[in-house]
């Protein structure tokens, strides 16, 4: 699995959106500054992440995007699951069952399964505001 730069940027623009939650809605443009992101990818970005409401957005002279929830009710793998689709680390596990015709003799079945959870486990249990306040190390126990 590799996380694309679609899925990066998603989630750099989600944790500027939370540093910046108290100004209300914040313009593209600014954001764009900030990261260090180009303005017409993040237009792609963000139209992913309003569609699947993690963010509202209003036009005008005020407009911009703000957060749909508090940070605390997104984990960092609903952000990237919104972006880069599957987690999975092959495509046979993409559907829940299987639909491999070889999945009841695949000896690399389980490993794969395994490593499945464990990064579904860990990025769920990881949230915008764990990443906003940095001064709390993040668990990476299992």
């Amino acid at each position: 699995m590799k996380i694309s730069t679609k899925g990066r940027y998603a989630l750099r623009l989600m944790i500027d959106l939370a540093q910046h939650d108290a100004a209300g809605y914040i313009p593209l443009r600014d954001i764009s500054k900030r990261q260090e992101i180009s303005a017409k990818y993040l237009e792609q970005i963000v139209v992913q992440l309003s569609r699947a409401g993690l963010v509202t957005s209003t036009r005008g002279a005020q407009g911009g995007y703000q957060l749909a929830r508090h940070p605390a009710e997104y984990t960092v793998g609903e952000i990237l699951r919104i972006t880069e689709g599957s987690l999975a680390p092959v495509a046979c596990l993409d559907h829940d069952p299987v639909e491999c015709s070889r999945a009841d003799e695949c000896i690399t079945l389980g490993i794969w399964r395994g490593l499945y959870d464990i990064v579904n486990k860990y990025l769920d249990s990881v949230t915008l505001e764990e990443l906003v306040n940095r001064n709390k190390p993040l668990d990476f126990s299992i």
